[in-house]
């Protein structure tokens, strides 16, 4: 449930950065949308490898 959540946080990020640049360092164009899509996968891919199995 927690990892829908999260996966749905960062699209809306990316879905409002691309219709109004967040403006943050690094963020300051349309097309840097790509940086958050970038950043969700790293993210989801470290916590697969911290999940206890």
């Amino acid at each position: 449930m927690q990892s829908k959540v999260v996966a749905f946080l960062f699209i809306a990020a990316m879905v409002v950065q691309i219709i109004k640049p967040i403006g943050i360092p690094g963020l300051k164009k349309r097309g840097d949308f790509w940086k958050i899509a970038v950043a969700a996968l790293a993210i989801m891919m470290l916590t697969v490898l911290i999940r206890p199995h």
